[in-house]
Parts: structure tokens; sequence; C-alpha cells
């Protein structure tokens, strides 16, 4: 047999029904699930100094254990001595397994590490069930280490769900186990 992530088997055998029965679906695919979910480092700094892409490319590939892609400007902008083809940022993309091990690990370990951690924000859901988080400090992943860490960077993690409405996405990511504040 082959490996099954804890939170895939999870929402298979609990979620699933709590779910159906919540919302009154009337087959299994008409269930909410996590589609993908995706993580986005934008690099302002990185139109000085290149080494800052290369960085972030390599810790975000540490963070979700696959290799990201580096994302590149698409306008010049003189203000921001920003030129067309520069790279500014990186981003990756992780669908079944690597998304179900990421999205535990940031649950369990990432998110409690995080400075005066109240619970995570109910209200950044863009109204179609997709779920966009903000995190400040990339460092709270255990993966990386710290005395490596040159500049401490942000990321967007955005979790994208097959959910029609936002009641319906937040049900489904309070039952993974997110920890919503005012919930």
């Amino acid at each position: 047999m082959s490996y099954i992530p804890n939170l895939r088997r999870k929402y298979n055998e609990e979620i699933i029904p709590k779910l159906t029965e919540q919302f009154g679906y009337e087959s299994v695919m008409e269930v909410p699930k996590l589609r993908k979910i995706s993580i986005n480092q934008g690099l302002g700094d990185a139109t000085q100094d290149k080494k800052i892409v290369d960085n972030a490319f390599n810790d975000l590939a540490v963070i979700a254990g696959q290799k990201p892609v580096t994302t590149i400007a698409k306008k010049s902008v003189s203000n921001f001595k920003l030129r067309e083809g520069m790279p500014i940022g990186c981003k990756v993309t992780l669908r079944k397994n690597r998304m179900y091990e990421f999205l535990e690990r940031l649950i369990a370990v990432a998110l409690p590490r995080v400075r005066d951690f109240r619970g995570i924000n109910d209200k950044s859901f863009d109204g179609r069930g997709n779920y966009t988080l903000g995190i400040t400090e990339h460092i709270i992943f255990p993966e990386i280490d710290m005395d490596k860490v040159t500049r401490i960077n942000g990321m967007d993690i955005t979790f994208v769900t097959t959910a029609q409405t936002d009641a319906e996405a937040l049900a489904l990511l309070k039952e993974f186990g997110m920890p919503f504040k005012n919930q």
C-alpha cells in the first residue's frame, strides 16, 4: 500500500462526512476540497542585490520540498529601478501529497512559532472560496537554518479550494485544523 498523508486520510474519513452533514450535500463530489497551495515571495529589494533572489529561492525550496520558479518583472518602472525581465521573486505550487504535508507542517509546527500568535485572520477570503495567508517572517519554518539567514522575507500562502462560498471554505480549513481567531 502506498503512503497517504495524515491530513488526506483525515479529509477522507472525518471531514467529508462532517461537511456533508453541515451543508447538506447530496453527493460526495459536492464536498469542497483543497485543490492546491501556492506560496509566493515578492522581493522588492532584489533590484539592488541579485543574491536576495538566490537566497529566497533556496529557502523556499527547503520550505516547500519542491523547486520554486523565479518570477520576473513584466514592465520597467524607473522609480523602483526595475527593468523588464529582472528577477523579483519566486513562487511554488504544491498539489496532492506535498500539499497535505506542507499544510500539516504549517498548522502543527510553523504557525505556533509566530511571536504573539493568537490565530489567523478569518477575513482573507476572496469571495470564491480561496484563502490567502500572509506571513511576515519565513524563519518560522523549522527547515530554515537560522545561521545562514541574511535577510528575513515574508510570503503569501494561498489555499485554493473547490468551495463555492467563503463559508464552505472556512468550514473546510477549520476542519483541517487551521487556527482561526474569532471562531
